[in-house]
């Protein structure tokens, strides 16, 4: 796959990331009282994507990466975060995929990342997270919003 291609792919599977995240939050905020451990799940979704945003921008503290949210400051969190991504990855060089980023992780070790690789895991780690909250929606006896990939494509929710 050619660099270009490569930013192109990762430009759809974050319009499908930022769908698929207010789509979580929809369905959350329809809940008179959403499970807290999912709105802590959320917040978290938030907060990691908002972390390695700041690591690939090498900020020296970019974020906590468990923050304390309400849903309606994860709502305008992911106000954000769309706009930061979408010029982020507007602006991004295709040969810059293949740099490495160092960062020190949540537990203090110092590590080295393509950021290719980072890319692809923010989206990833945020489907990880979205399928634990649809879980717990479900278990605590409500219907998860369904934020299945193929579902957005097919509905043009994905550019």
């Amino acid at each position: 796959m050619s660099p270009e291609s490569s930013v192109e792919r990762l430009k759809r599977l974050f319009g499908y990331d930022d769908w698929a995240n207010r789509e979580t939050l929809a369905g959350l905020e329809a809940i008179e009282a959403p499970p807290a451990k999912s709105v802590r799940l959320l917040a978290h979704i938030v907060g990691a994507e908002r972390l390695w945003y700041g690591r690939l921008r090498r900020q020296s503290k970019p974020a906590a990466v468990w923050p304390e949210l309400s849903l309606t400051e994860c709502r305008h969190a992911l106000d954000e975060l769309a706009s930061l991504w979408r010029s982020h990855l507007e602006n991004l060089d295709p040969a810059a995929l293949d740099e490495t980023v160092e960062y020190v992780n949540s537990k203090g070790e110092p590590w080295s990342s393509r950021v290719e690789d980072i890319l692809t895991h923010v989206v990833l780690h945020s489907s990880y997270h979205r399928g634990q909250i649809a879980a717990d929606v479900r278990a605590a006896g409500h219907t998860p919003a369904y934020t299945d990939y193929i579902h957005a494509v097919r509905r043009g929710f994905v550019p």
